[in-house]
C-alpha cells in the first residue's frame, strides 16, 4: 500500500491545477481517497470527532447487503434448476451450490455494472462540471438499485432508470446528502411507471428448457410466473369460496411454493435482494450494531407493518388480508425496504421522536397499499417515498412541539418563583 501511496503522491502534481491533467482532478481525487484517508483540512470547525467518515460508513452499509446479495444471486440459480427439473423442493439446498451461484451470477452482475457505470460515469461528469470532489454516497444507492430489481429486467432500463434517478433525484438537489428522496427507490419508482410491465409482480426464469411437439428438447428464452405479492394481487375483488381464490391461498400454507418458512428463508421468485428476510436481518444486525442503521426506524417500521396486518386480520375482508400479519411483513421487499430504505439518513427523520413516527408510518402504509391497491403489489416502494416527502413535516411539529413544552416549563418556573 506505500508503493502506491507513493506512485500516487508522484503524479499529483499533473492533475493538479497548472498541471497538463488538471481537468481529470476529480478522478485523481476519488481514487485516492477511495484507497486512503484524505489529506483534506476542513476550512470550518471541526464538527465530527470520530474515526468513522463516510466512506466508511457507506463502506458498512454495502458489507450489510452482501448476505442478500449472495442468497440473492444464489435463489436466482435456484430457481432456474428447479425450473428445468435439475432439482426438487425436497433436495438438500446445497445441492449444486456452485453451479447456482454461477447462472445467477451471470443475470446478477451485468446489472450491478450497468449500474455503478452510468450512476458513477454522472457521479463523475457533475463533479467536473462543479469543480468538487466525488461523494461516497452513490456506492449504495449503486447496489441497491439492482438488489430491488427483477431479475429480467433490460439492462437499458436500468441504465436510463439510474440516470433518471441520480440527475432529479439526487445532483439537482446538490449531490450527496441533499436529496429528499433516496435515490435507489426513485430508480425503482421511474420504472414502475416507465415500464410497468417489467415490474408488474411477473418474474422471468431464463433459459428454460421446453419440449416441442416433435418430441425434441428445446431451450426458450424463458418463462413469467407471478411473485408472491402477484399471486395475491390477483385475489382482490374475488369471494374467497371462489375456486382460482383457493387455488392461490393454498400457496402461502405450509406446503405451499410461498408458505411462511419459504418467504422468511427467501426460497421463492422475487427481486434479487428481496426475498430472504434472513439474510436481510443479518444485514440489520450489523447496521445496528455499527451504529449505521436506526433501530428506532427498523422495530417502528416492523410494528407498524403488523399493526396494519393485524388490522386486515381482524377486518377479514377477503383472502388478502386474512394471511397472517408475520406472513406479510416477509414477503415482497417490506424488510429491504425497512432496513436499507427507510433508514437513509438523508431522506429519513432526523428528530429522535419523529424516527417513530415515520417509521411506523412507513410500515403502516405499505401493507395498507398492496393489499388496498393491487396496482401497486409493491406498497413499500410507494410508501417510503411519500415518507420520505413527509419527514420534514414530521421533524418541523417534532420540533415545534418541543418548542412548546419548554416555554410552557418556562413560564411555569417564573409563576412559581413570582
Amino acid at each position: 500500500m506505500k508503493a502506491v501511496h507513493k506512485l500516487l503522491d508522484a503524479v499529483r502534481p499533473h492533475f493538479e491545477e497548472g498541471g497538463k491533467l488538471k481537468r481529470f482532478w476529480v478522478v485523481y481525487d476519488s481514487l485516492e481517497t477511495f484507497a486512503f484517508t484524505p489529506g483534506h483540512a476542513t476550512k470550518n470547525g471541526v464538527h465530527i470527532r470520530d474515526g468513522v467518515d463516510l466512506k466508511r460508513t457507506m463502506f458498512m452499509v454495502i458489507v450489510a447487503m452482501i448476505p442478500a446479495l449472495l442468497f440473492g444471486t444464489w435463489n436466482q440459480g435456484h430457481q432456474y434448476m428447479l425450473s428445468i427439473g435439475e432439482i426438487t423442493t425436497s433436495d438438500p439446498l446445497t445441492m449444486a451450490i456452485w453451479d447456482k451461484l454461477l447462472i445467477g451470477a451471470w443475470k446478477v452482475l451485468p446489472l450491478v455494472v450497468v449500474s455503478y457505470g452510468v450512476g458513477l460515469g454522472i457521479e463523475f461528469l457533475f463533479a467536473g462540471m462543479r469543480g468538487h470532489s466525488i461523494n461516497e454516497g452513490y456506492l449504495v444507492s449503486g447496489m441497491l438499485i439492482p438488489l430491488i430489481m427483477p431479475v429480467d429486467v433490460p439492462l437499458w432500463m436500468v441504465a436510463i432508470a439510474v440516470a433518471f434517478a441520480v440527475i432529479i433525484a439526487k445532483e439537482v438537489f446538490g449531490g450527496t446528502g441533499m436529496n429528499i428522496l433516496n435515490v435507489a427507490l426513485t430508480a425503482r419508482a421511474f420504472l414502475f411507471f416507465a415500464y410497468p410491465k417489467q415490474l408488474s409482480g411477473e418474474i422471468w426464469i431464463h433459459d428454460v428448457k421446453a419440449s416441442a411437439d416433435a418430441g425434441l428438447l428445446q431451450v426458450a428464452d424463458g418463462y413469467t410466473g407471478a411473485t408472491a405479492l402477484g399471486q395475491l394481487a390477483s385475489t382482490v375483488g374475488k369471494l374467497p369460496s371462489e375456486a382460482g381464490v383457493q387455488s392461490v391461498m393454498s400457496m402461502f400454507e405450509s406446503d405451499g411454493m410461498f408458505s411462511l418458512t419459504n418467504s422468511f428463508l427467501g426460497l421463492i421468485p422475487g427481486s434479487i435482494g428481496e426475498t430472504s428476510a434472513l439474510a436481510i436481518l443479518l444485514g440489520a444486525i450489523l447496521l445496528i450494531w455499527t451504529g449505521i442503521g436506526s433501530w428506532k426506524i427498523m422495530s417502528s417500521f416492523l410494528v407498524g407493518g403488523l399493526t396494519m396486518g393485524y388490522l386486515f386480520n381482524w377486518m377479514g375482508l377477503n383472502a388478502y388480508m386474512e394471511l397472517p400479519a408475520i406472513h406479510q411483513v416477509v414477503m415482497g421487499g417490506f424488510m429491504f425496504g425497512m432496513v436499507f430504505m427507510a433508514t437513509d439518513p438523508v431522506s429519513a427523520a432526523q428528530t429522535e421522536r419523529g424516527k417513530w413516527i415515520y417509521g411506523f408510518l412507513g410500515g403502516f402504509l405499505s401493507i395498507m397499499i398492496r393489499v388496498f391497491n393491487p396496482a401497486y403489489p409493491e406498497g413499500v416502494m410507494m410508501a417510503i417515498l411519500f415518507m420520505n416527502v413527509m419527514a420534514p413535516l414530521i421533524d418541523h411539529y417534532v420540533i415545534q412541539a418541543n418548542i412548546s413544552r419548554r416555554e410552557k416549563r418556562a413560564l411555569a418556573s417564573q409563576s412559581a418563583t413570582a
